[in-house]
């Protein structure tokens, strides 16, 4: 075998054992993405070789936590994408004004940015007391973060640039309080979001959700993994609700309408801003 298979080797046993021991189900991630991750992992534990980061993380819960946060994605921010939430704002808006109450889903909502960047959107469109967001991941530290809903304020100037280009009303410092090198969300903002563990590969599906954002995480699953979440996401939609994808993913055809080969029959509502309604 070559050290590249000896790699993919190890790299399989070890997410079998976290599978496991932990429940965690990593298996079908994309392999280059998953690569670079256990590689960071690995470094960052100090130890020779993933046997050795096996051992530790199977005999020490809180060494499989710290490895845990290098296996899955955290990189967001509050209105990333800009367009995206402008859209949001000018064209679901008006259709979710229709809706007596409001369900939505953030499925692998990290430390919560745009769980919170959703609630301060629907709060500025008078949305917001009508709505239950459940925002889910799989890493419990993330959610831990997500939860307290404080963040470095050398982050704020972004979050305050994205939420003035993606068409905010009011200042964002209106929805938090900067002080002591912080930026703490108010309480009313967290009210009506729920966040807890879920995992998008094996657990279960909600129901009869509005809006279902999972944006810049299909880019880490493989095909297989991709449309298995897809067709949870179906199963969770209510009729005519949407879906949100990241700037970097799109639907494949077979979903769309035009080919309904999948059974599953999306459309495009914002071709440009990855955003789905699905129409079963």
């Amino acid at each position: 075998m070559t050290p590249a298979d000896v790699e993919a080797l190890e790299i399989r046993l070890l997410l079998e054992a976290i599978h496991a021991r932990y429940g965690f189900d990593l298996r079908e991630y994309a392999p280059s993405s998953l690569r670079r991750r256990v590689r960071a992992a690995l470094a960052r534990s100090g130890l020779e070789h993933l046997g050795a980061l096996q051992h530790r993380i199977l005999t020490d819960p809180g060494a499989f936590a710290e490895v845990l946060d290098d296996l899955t994605v955290r990189v967001t921010e509050m209105f990333r994408d800009p367009g995206f939430f402008r859209c949001v704002r000018e064209r679901l808006v008006p259709i979710l004004r229709t809706y007596p109450h409001l369900k939505i889903w953030h499925g692998g909502c990290a430390s919560g940015e745009e769980a919170y960047a959703t609630a301060v959107l629907l709060r500025e469109e008078g949305l917001y007391e009508r709505s239950q967001i459940y925002a889910t991941d799989l890493n419990p530290s993330a959610l831990e973060h997500a939860r307290q809903g404080v963040y470095a304020a050398d982050r704020f100037e972004l979050f305050a640039e994205n939420h003035a280009r993606g068409g905010g009303t009011a200042p964002l410092a209106a929805y938090g309080t900067l002080a002591y090198g912080q930026f703490a969300v108010h309480e009313a903002l967290k009210k009506n979001i729920l966040f807890f563990q879920h995992d998008l590969v094996s657990d279960h599906v909600f129901g009869e959700m509005h809006v279902i954002f999972c944006r810049n995480v299909f880019i880490y699953f493989d095909a297989t993994l991709r449309k298995r979440v897809i067709e949870k996401f179906a199963q969770s939609l209510y009729p005519g609700g949407f879906l949100c994808l990241g700037s970097g993913e799109r639907l494949p055809s077979c979903y769309l309408n035009s080919a309904r080969s999948s059974g599953l029959p999306f459309s495009e509502f914002s071709r440009e801003e990855r955003i789905y309604r699905y129409d079963g």
